[in-house]
This record gives C-alpha cells, sequence and structure tokens, in this order.
C-alpha cells in the first residue's frame, strides 16, 4: 500500500515518514503484524471451541475456570484487531490525501459488510440461507470504516474527543433498551445492543456487535498513528506507558466497582471465584472495562514485539501480513475438520451433531489448524506482496 503523490488541490496530506517516502512501498512495521497475528492466532481457538465444543458461544461460568480463561485469553482478539485496523487506516493514509482515505475506508467498508454477509456466513453455517443474516466482527470493521471515513475529514483534537467519549461514555446508556423505542428498536440494535432485527417475511438480521463501541475502537488506533512514525525506542517506550496507564486504570475502576461495565463483580466462596468475577466484563458490546482490559496488555505487547525476533514471531508474522484471507481460511478450515470429525464419528454429514470435544481436544484441533494454515497464509503473503493490482488492498 504505497503512498501516491498527490496534488495538494486534492484535500489535506498525511505526514510521511523519509523512510516510507523513500521507496514505492512503506517498510512494514514487523510488531504490528506480530501482535496482529498472535491475536489471529488466539481467534482460532475460540472458533475451534465454537464447532467442537458444546459448551455454547459465550462460557462465562465462574465454577469452570479452565473454560472460563480460556475464553477470556480470546477477548484480546476483536479489540485489537479493531484498534490495529485504525492504525492501519493511518498508516495507508500517509502521502494520500483525506479524499482518497475517505474514499478507501468506505468502500472497503461496504465490501467487508458484503463478504460477512456472503462469504464468511457460508463458512460459518454451510448453507445458502440469504434471510438469516448475522452482523459479526467483520461486519461492525466494515461499519467503523464507514464512520471513520467521514471522522478522516475532522481535525484530530476534535476525532480525539469524540474517539474518548464514545468509548468511556457509550456505558451510560446501558439501561436503555431498544424495545422501548418503538420503530426505533432497529437503530439502537445496530448501534448499542445486541439483537435481532426482524425484516418480514421470515427474514432477519441478528447483531451481535453492535457498532458504536466498536467505531470509537478504530478510530482509538487511527489517533496512535503518529506514535508508530517515531524511531524504534521512542515508540516502544511510549507504547508501553500508554498501556501500562491503561491497565493500571481498569485495575482501579474496577476495583472501585461503580462504573464501566453493566455488571459489578462479587466475592465469590473462592479467591479465584472472585478473581474470575473481577475479569468478567461484557463485550456484547464491549464496556469500557472489557476495552481497558484488552487494549491495555495488547500495547504492552506491541511494544513487546519492537524487538521480538526468532522462528514464532516469524510464523506469528505471516498470518498478520494476511488478517483478511486468515480470516476467511480458517473458518472454512476448522468448519470442514469439523465435518470430517463429525463423519468419521456417525458417518453422517448431513446432521452434524454436537461433538463434545473436551477442552484438551480443542486445543489440540486448534494447534492442528494453525499448522495447516500457516503454509497457505505463507503462500498468500508472497503472492500478495508481489502483487501490484490496486484490489490487493481489500484483500
Amino acid at each position: 500500500m504505497a503512498p501516491n503523490t498527490v496534488s495538494r488541490s486534492a484535500g489535506p496530506t498525511y505526514s510521511v515518514g523519509s523512510a516510507a517516502a523513500a521507496s514505492e512501498r512503506p517498510t512494514r512495521i514487523a510488531s504490528i503484524d506480530i501482535l496482529r497475528g498472535l491475536v489471529m492466532a488466539i481467534m482460532a481457538l475460540d472458533h475451534t471451541r465454537d464447532f467442537f465444543s458444546n459448551t455454547g458461544f459465550n462460557p462465562r461460568d465462574l465454577t469452570e475456570p479452565a473454560l472460563f480463561l480460556t475464553r477470556w485469553a480470546t477477548h484480546i482478539c476483536a479489540p485489537t484487531f479493531i484498534f490495529l485496523s485504525g492504525l492501519s487506516a493511518f498508516l495507508y493514509g500517509r502521502g494520500r490525501t483525506a479524499l482518497d482515505l475517505s474514499r478507501f475506508l468506505f468502500s472497503r467498508g461496504v465490501w467487508l459488510i458484503l463478504i460477512d454477509f456472503t462469504l464468511i456466513k457460508f463458512g460459518w453455517r454451510f448453507d445458502f440461507d440469504v434471510l438469516r443474516m448475522t452482523g459479526g466482527i467483520i461486519f461492525a470493521i466494515g461499519g467503523s470504516m464507514i464512520a471513520l471515513a467521514a471522522l478522516v475529514w475532522l481535525p484530530r483534537w476534535l476525532i480525539a474527543g469524540l474517539t474518548l467519549l464514545i468509548i468511556t461514555g457509550h456505558n451510560l446508556f446501558d439501561t436503555i433498551r431498544a424495545h422501548e423505542l418503538g420503530e426505533a428498536t432497529w437503530v439502537w440494535y445496530v448501534l448499542h445492543e445486541p439483537g435481532r432485527i426482524d425484516l418480514g417475511d421470515q427474514a432477519s438480521f441478528y447483531v451481535l456487535y453492535p457498532l458504536v463501541p466498536w467505531i470509537g475502537v478504530m478510530a482509538a488506533g487511527y489517533l496512535l498513528g503518529p506514535v508508530m512514525q517515531l524511531e524504534p525506542r521512542s515508540r516502544q517506550r511510549v507504547l508501553f506507558r500508554l498501556g501500562a496507564a491503561i491497565t493500571l486504570s481498569f485495575i482501579i475502576l474496577r476495583t472501585i466497582n461503580i462504573y464501566g461495565d453493566p455488571a459489578t463483580w462479587m466475592v465469590q466462596e473462592s479467591w479465584l471465584g472472585t478473581a474470575l468475577s473481577f475479569l468478567n466484563c461484557e463485550k456484547y458490546p464491549p464496556s469500557l472495562l472489557y476495552l481497558m482490559m484488552t487494549l491495555g496488555p495488547a500495547l504492552m505487547l506491541l511494544a513487546c514485539f519492537e524487538r521480538a525476533q526468532g522462528a514464532f514471531t516469524q510464523f506469528l508474522s505471516v498470518f498478520g501480513q494476511v488478517p483478511f484471507f486468515y480470516y476467511v481460511i480458517h473458518i472454512y478450515l476448522i468448519h470442514l475438520l469439523a465435518v470430517a470429525t463429525a463423519f468419521v464419528m456417525t458417518g453422517d454429514i448431513v446432521r452434524m451433531p454436537e461433538l463434545g470435544f473436551s477442552l484438551s481436544g480443542v486445543y489440540l484441533v486448534w494447534l492442528l489448524a494453525l499448522i495447516l494454515l500457516y503454509p497457505i497464509c505463507r503462500w498468500f503473503a508472497e503472492l500478495k506482496r508481489n502483487g501490484r493490482g490496486w484490489w490487493w488492498s481489500y484483500l
């Protein structure tokens, strides 16, 4: 995604570091690819659990610590992925006009939503039922990109103010319920509260990821962009201190137990149960505390990955270089593994049963999936690296 040479008359431009300006394509920031690859690898664990266990989609039972912590570890994925999407938007915009960036964000956002409703939907269900649609993580990314396409025209101080207001203030509206809003019910489902929108003739659209908090997360990533243009040592210091401050603020605010999440934590029969209750923050939609609990550590990891080397970080970096391709392929791969496993167990692929794997079994299948995904993603990363068409930016 190389910066283009543009006329100032086309609109305001974004500053470009000398290294980026000196080459046709700016050098990738390895730490971003590594962190993105890590969260995508962890994300595959959650989706493997969806297909191979019978624990439900959102296991938050404090009496099952191993299952709870498995789910809790994957919480870092969605906020980090969307945050890095905003950061990537800033990096893409270096040397481009606001008009160019806005057009790209809008068109890519629409593209992602269409893919979520078609290709990704089929990967999850292996059916062509167009009457039942779900707004998942890709829908949230696409919708947030469309919103960011409008925000990039604003002064940075105003974007920062709106971002802070969205992330810290959206929990003030938790007591408003969509069913209380009459004809505007569907608007609230799209913006703030998960729920099903009936479209008539048995058609429906279930919004799992309401947009408002995620727009704030993507805008926050966009605002961090200038930090990534600092020299590596300064960048590492700023990222780690910012992440540590957010994490410490989470601990303080959660301890106060007054604001930041729809549910307060409670003392349990054991210290472990109390600790899990403390960490049990709401994802749908992501509360302020949920975002602080995940983005704080994510920023510290991003700082630590500034100097990361070795085979494991190279392994993760491959996934991080092709995030959209990885997301689509990993759903199909894990689903196919589940179908194949069901066929071996029952001889029937039409009525696929709940496989009911233990947690250890889920982990083994997850590791197998990552091993199978690696050469596919490495091949596509090389293909994309050598690609010259404009459409590679959409993949």
